[in-house]
């Protein structure tokens, strides 16, 4: 782990925030980023930082500038994105405003100079030099392997989506005026060299994107330039201006954001429905009918007094519930989150069965078998009720969604359709599941379910949907041997 050096100011520090606060210089750093788990790869990129620290002093509450001197690490980054590759990608069929938006910031406003259609690279290169305008490219990650990659990791560590945007601006240029965001931002500075300005939030944790005045956000509370290698972080709501230095060559960074919509009162809008129709379930009160003619005058009194009671008895239920329904965030973020990273196309997991026969050599799992899980970043078990009855008799069901057949060429492109992936299992179901989620490994017949049909019709269901790796005797014996002496 490098070690880290005595904070140092550079650029300009200005405002009631110094640049000491914000920044962290390291003579070292790491080569290249750890991909042996979702955690590795985030200390890795934050270092030196501990991720405690990081969590404990940083996340939603001020930036982080981690500048490296480090030359591998430099070179790691530029190969994430670069100028030239525009031309290859746009050769792919790119669209103005689907895939790139070309802009440049006038007189502290966007001015957006995008074509109709399709993208022609010396087209793009010419308003790039000509008319200094900055070229915005969305959501690389469906096209670069490597930030693919970083993204699904990421996406598991955090357990929310993680987009990302690629910015390449000329010298002397500035693509977009003083704004904020809805996301927390992670910048990888790729190419070049970019001035950035900092300022306190005007809506700290913002909720959505919103274009700040010069003459309204004073002056910066943090001035500094990146360079490849460095990495930056600040929360949503930030207000933020980058440029590139004028005489000097085009800067490309990449922005990494997540958390968008991800918040407790984002979370309590989830699972609120659930809780209340649940306990509208057993109790009289939570089932009668509303005043005559509420829904006609403005909310009463008597209205506000008989909810805020209904509220406390849903606090008090709360507190003795152990597990919450999720109405739409856990599928939701399943449903549009990246697929496992894998070497080629990925067809082996878009196959049913697929990435089982090629790990297992197509061995159908039977009751003498024992399995495993596998993908367990990628998977969700939830309960909820049956979404194919709408009456008063309602069952709960066990639902399992997954990511495995994503599709990675639609990921955060917003008005592209999304398919849902999963199964769905009888709440009786439930423990046995819990066996298969909580074990290294686990014999089919031992699964607490009543009946051995029962027992392999469930894995079998999960080895269809390459959920499960499937062992044979002498080959489940050899597994948890090494499973023992590694514990």
């Amino acid at each position: 782990m490098p070690k880290k050096a005595k904070p140092a100011g550079t650029g300009k520090e200005e405002g009631p925030g110094p640049c000491k606060q914000l920044k962290v210089e390291v003579a070292g750093g790491p080569s290249t980023l750890n991909f042996d788990s979702p955690s590795g790869l985030f200390e890795s990129l934050i270092s030196p930082i501990k991720t405690e620290t990081f969590f404990k002093e940083f996340w939603e509450q001020k930036p982080l500038l981690i500048q490296r001197d480090d030359p591998a690490l430099a070179t790691y980054y530029q190969s994430l994105f670069k100028l030239l590759d525009l031309k290859s990608l746009c050769s792919r069929g790119m669209y103005y405003g689907r895939d790139i938006n070309v802009c440049r910031c006038v007189n502290g406003k966007k001015k957006v100079l995008n074509k109709d259609g399709k993208v022609h690279f010396l087209q793009l290169r010419k308003d790039f030099d000509q008319k200094r305008a900055t070229i915005q490219f969305h959501q690389p990650q469906r096209f670069k392997d490597e930030l693919w990659r970083i993204q699904e990791k990421l996406e598991c560590y955090f357990g929310s989506l993680v987009g990302s945007n690629v910015y390449i601006t000329p010298a002397g240029s500035q693509g977009l005026p003083p704004h904020y965001d809805d996301v927390e931002v992670f910048i990888l500075q790729l190419e070049g060299e970019k001035h950035w300005r900092l300022y306190h939030p005007t809506v700290p944790l913002a909720r959505e994107y919103s274009v700040e005045a010069e003459d309204r956000i004073g002056r910066p509370a943090h001035e500094f330039t990146l360079k490849p290698g460095d990495l930056l972080y600040f929360p949503r709501g930030t207000i933020h201006q980058a440029d590139t230095p004028p005489g000097l060559a085009h800067s490309t960074h990449v922005t990494i954001s997540t958390y968008q919509n991800n918040s407790w009162g984002d979370f309590l809008l989830d699972t609120i429905s659930g809780l209340v129709f649940d306990t509208a379930k057993e109790d009289l009160a939570f089932r009668a009918g509303i005043p005559r003619q509420l829904l006609l005058v403005e909310t009463t009194a008597v209205a506000t007094r008989r909810l805020s009671a209904f509220l406390r008895k849903l606090a008090d239920r709360l507190e003795g519930t152990s597990e919450l329904l999720s109405a739409d965030m856990k599928k939701d973020f399943v449903t549009n989150r990246l697929p496992p990273y894998c070497v080629g196309d990925g067809a082996e997991l878009s196959t049913p069965g697929g990435a089982c026969r090629l790990l297992l050599g197509g061995q159908l799992p039977r009751l003498d078998s024992t399995v495993r899980l596998q993908f367990k970043d990628h998977i969700v078990l939830t309960v909820g009720p049956d979404q194919d009855r709408s009456d008063e008799t309602q069952e709960k069901m066990v639902y399992i969604y997954h990511s495995l057949k994503n599709r990675r060429e639609t990921h955060m492109m917003g008005n592209e359709e999304t398919e849902s992936h999963g199964l769905r299992f009888p709440l009786s179901h439930v423990d046995a599941l819990k066996q298969i989620w909580n074990s290294s490994a686990i014999s089919v017949k031992d699964l607490r379910l009543t009946t051995d049909e029962e027992k392999e019709s469930l894995v079998l269901s999960l080895w269809t949907e390459c959920l499960i790796q499937v062992f044979s005797n002498i080959a489940s014996f050899f597994y948890c041997f090494i499973v023992y002496f590694e514990n």
